[in-house]
């Protein structure tokens, strides 16, 4: 089966700019609410994801708390606790659905490490739940 049929586009996606600080990331992420998400460079390439935790301990570790310090720090300088890997576009449903058991959802590049968008869990979880209602 192919990925592409879960994918939510880039242009619907909240990302962030490696080239970003700590200050803009924190804000962004507050706005939207998110607790991840995902980090290009300004070619559109896909760098990482950003969480909560990496901004909390970033603040502590590096900033020491002072938010006039993260208006300076760059994203490139923030620890993340751990790579999330993205999944190529030709990739088939085992090696997504093995990524989305780890994290809420998955980044998807291109054979150009071009980020294209994220499949979440939840839209794999929906199709799972109506792939079994089907059977019933």
């Amino acid at each position: 089966m192919n990925i592409l049929r879960f994918l939510t586009p880039k242009s619907q996606v909240v990302y962030l700019y490696s080239d970003f600080t700590l200050r803009q990331a924190m804000e962004k992420m507050e706005y939207h609410r998110y607790t991840a998400v995902p980090v290009i460079n300004r070619s559109g390439e896909y760098v990482d994801i950003l969480t909560e935790g990496d901004v909390l301990w970033s603040l502590k570790n590096t900033c020491n708390f002072d938010l006039r310090v993260a208006e300076q720090t760059p994203l490139s300088e923030v620890h993340r606790h751990s790579h999330k890997d993205p999944i190529g576009a030709g990739s088939d449903i085992e090696d997504l659905m093995s990524l989305a058991i780890n994290q809420n959802f998955v980044p998807v590049i291109d054979d150009t490490n071009v980020f294209i968008g994220i499949v979440t869990r939840k839209d794999i979880m929906q199709y799972c739940f109506s792939k079994l209602n089907e059977t019933k």
